[in-house]
């Protein structure tokens, strides 16, 4: 695999929870650091209403523990930068936490937008990834992410990458493998694109998914490790979906990526 040079490029990725930023854009932001590339990686809340599967410590409380595994992810994945907008999580459509004066989903999107605007343009970010219109999976604070991402590269003028994932690649190759499916469940919605109406499919190396897996499970407190079998890990995580919007830019250098072998289980890729 051929590695662009990216030096010299900023590209900033807002992600609605800790544990996003590793599950649909893990191999992206690696790959992008490898090539030279400032990565700045928002993350609008601290997952406050995701259960700890695993003990805490004595007075250590979820959001606590779930930014400190958002902090273990980051350095994984080469991220230049962290940046915390500080709104509670909204859980899930029709939950009362939607209601929360804190919720994320219920924040002023056009302020947020200017907020993640002046990011980017302090950190010179012609690129901006963020949640697609469907917010993936319909989560509100998804598609909060959506609203105030497309927003603020409206704002400053750069090229946009809608992260989705492509729901027929996963339901050949991957069904019910990938965390999404459960996701969606919980959430009782659909998931998702067609292939059709994708732009973009990010791989890389076995090196790079050994990167992205351990950036999952880096967010112990979220993710069971059983979850994430490595005989399946390749064929369900080996590629990040996106919809640009705007002209190509540089994720469009890291290449439409194919599967090598969908039987395979050494999780090589090519881009």
């Amino acid at each position: 695999m051929i590695t662009p040079d990216l030096r010299g490029h900023t590209v900033l990725a807002l992600h609605a929870h800790p544990d996003d930023e590793s599950i649909f854009t893990g191999i992206t932001l690696r790959r992008l650091a490898e090539a030279g590339a400032r990565t700045v990686l928002v993350v609008a809340t601290a997952g406050e209403l995701g259960e700890s599967r695993v003990p805490l410590q004595v007075g250590e409380t979820v959001p606590e523990r779930r930014v400190a595994e958002l902090e273990r992810a980051a350095e994984l994945l080469g991220v230049s930068r962290l940046v915390l907008l500080g709104h509670r999580d909204s859980g899930l459509p029709g939950w009362p936490s939607g209601h929360h004066a804190r919720a994320f989903s219920a924040a002023d999107p056009v302020r947020l937008a200017r907020t993640v605007a002046e990011l980017a343009d302090d950190e010179g970010a012609g690129t901006l990834i963020h949640d697609d219109e469907h917010g993936i999976y319909g989560h509100p604070d998804h598609r909060a992410a959506h609203r105030i991402g497309a927003t603020a590269a409206d704002l400053v003028g750069a090229t946009a990458y809608r992260m989705t994932v492509d729901r027929e690649h996963l339901h050949v190759s991957a069904r019910d493998r990938h965390l999404v499916h459960g996701a969606a469940r919980a959430a009782d919605v659909a998931f998702g694109r067609v292939t059709a109406e994708i732009t973009l499919a990010v791989g890389g190396t076995a090196e790079h998914l050994a990167c992205k897996r351990a950036a999952i499970e880096a967010h112990a407190s979220q993710v069971d490790p059983a979850t994430l079998p490595a005989e399946h890990f390749a064929a369900a995580y080996g590629y990040e979906w996106y919809r640009r919007t705007g002209a190509p830019g540089v994720v469009d250098a890291l290449g439409n990526a194919h599967l090598v072998s969908h039987a395979s289980t050494s999780g090589t890729l090519v881009g």
